[in-house]
């Protein structure tokens, strides 16, 4: 019997036929599959208790024979599966959700109608701090008035007085993505701290932050005694987002230099040094690539590059100028083992050897596992000149960025639309993206091949441009 109920009609949890042991089996004979050519799989980290471990929950809104319904996207469609309590999600989201759906009933807001464009409430976005405990809730609406908007939020905070903040963020898109450009704080700070691996970090709506901080603590953790820092090291601390991985790091490092190109995210990472009262990191509001690039042109090295990038891995130019600056220690922490392969590789072609592969289970009962790697150096005490053919490194940058699943998921998961193969290739010829010879060629020369529609297409240049390729 399976755990969920609802476990055949979301799709969420694509596990759900497996008990969690078998989880942990399979998650590693993939990685083995996948990474066993570059040395030992250490046996993956579990949780003792995977469930109810997600501390952000996002739940869509919608409108079913007049009753105001709640819960997730289908895989592969747009239909919200109607669910009153998640086993993943923390216990707090049920009984929040269940009062903002009384209340939109009984004070007449109606939730948004993608197809119409009518109605109101979008989304609703729930995070928790898993040890401070503060809870932020984050009404996703389109744009107008919100009618009683004192009333309701006076009513959701007297019924649920665990709730520290409320947030209105206004999305005016046609489109399912969830969250948009402009908030506005109705109750609270606006924002809600939490306490992890010994720091304390500020999470505001559109905050990156691990989802599942019991686990988070423990790759964290592993990448520090991996990075082996005794005080005299300069550590590269590239994607840093907002900068914890690097911040956790500091009091066991001579200087910390975080390199994100999303400034909003640098603006978090001053913050939470400050916080922190932690005067030994910089951030700075760049490519990592370039900037490890220009520091590699003016003699200037460090001894520890930490990098965490998105699920298409690090790119061809970042992995280049990696090469170039030739720390002694590498310490990548991936979400997707097929990019950790990959990258691994050019890496020990030019000059690393993986020492250590640790995976943790991020993300109990899907398919998703975080892995943490170090590379050491190969002969670090003398120069070696690295020419290597970019070429090699894919067919090209952009095609290396994301791969075909990547730019599907995205999709998926920003619009609530499935897209096949052929209308990525074809929106992707039409952009001037190389494509393979005879990718997606119909088997006959009068075949006619479907044409990706205009709402699809624009959805898959969304994609190609969050991955950089466009």
């Amino acid at each position: 019997m399976l755990p969920c109920p609802y476990a055949k009609k979301c799709g969420g949890c694509s596990l759900q036929n497996l008990p969690y042991e078998e989880q942990l089996h399979l998650k590693q004979a993939k990685l083995i599959g996948l990474l066993g050519r570059f040395g030992r799989v250490e046996e993956i980290i579990g949780m003792d208790d995977p469930t109810h471990y997600r501390g952000k929950i996002q739940a869509a809104f919608k409108s079913k024979s007049g009753k105001v319904i709640s819960g997730v996207y289908q895989s592969a469609s747009r239909r919200i599966v109607e669910v009153e309590d998640c086993m993943l999600e923390d216990a707090c989201a049920a009984p929040i959700l269940a009062t903002i759906r009384k209340l939109c009933a009984s004070m007449k807001i109606k939730p948004y109608d993608l197809e119409s464009g009518q109605g109101f409430l979008r989304h609703v976005l729930i995070r928790k701090g898993f040890v401070s405990g503060e809870i932020m809730v984050v009404l996703v609406t389109a744009k107008g008035e919100f009618r009683s908007e004192r009333s309701f939020v006076n009513e959701l905070i007297r019924r649920h007085p665990e709730i520290t903040t409320v947030v209105r963020n206004i999305n005016p898109t046609d489109t399912a993505l969830f969250l948009g450009n402009e908030s506005h704080v109705l109750h609270g700070e606006g924002f809600i701290t939490d306490r992890l691996c010994g720091l304390d970090f500020r999470i505001s709506p559109r905050s990156f932050y691990q989802v599942n901080p019991v686990q988070t603590e423990i790759l964290y953790g592993k990448a520090k005694e991996f990075a082996a820092l005794t005080g005299k090291e300069t550590v590269i601390d590239a994607y840093c987002g907002t900068g914890t991985i690097g911040l956790t790091m500091a009091s066991s490092a001579k200087a910390i230099i975080g390199v994100e190109v999303n400034r909003d995210a640098v603006t978090d990472a001053m913050d939470n040094a400050r916080r922190n009262g932690i005067a030994n990191a910089t951030f700075h509001a760049a490519d990592a690539g370039q900037f490890m690039e220009a520091m590699a042109a003016k003699g200037q090295t460090a001894d520890v590059v930490v990098t965490d990038p998105p699920r298409a891995g690090c790119s061809g130019k970042f992995l280049h100028s990696l090469l170039k600056l030739a720390p002694a220690r590498v310490v990548y922490v991936s979400c997707n083992p097929e990019t950790l392969a990959r990258d691994l590789f050019t890496l020990t072609k030019g000059g690393y050897k993986v020492k250590k592969i640790q995976p943790v289970d991020m993300f109990p009962w899907t398919g998703h596992v975080e892995t943490v790697c170090l590379l050491s150096k190969l002969n670090a005490k003398q120069h070696i000149e690295i020419n290597l053919n970019m070429d090699e490194l894919d067919l090209t940058d952009a095609e290396k960025k994301a791969t075909y699943q990547e730019i599907k998921d995205y999709v998926l998961e920003h619009s609530g639309l499935k897209v096949s193969s052929l209308y990525i290739a074809q929106v992707k010829q039409k952009c001037g993206i190389i494509e393979r010879e005879n990718y997606n060629k119909p088997k006959s020369e009068d075949a006619k091949q479907p044409q990706c529609p205009p709402d699809k297409e624009k959805a898959i240049k969304e994609a190609l441009q969050h991955f950089g390729m466009l």
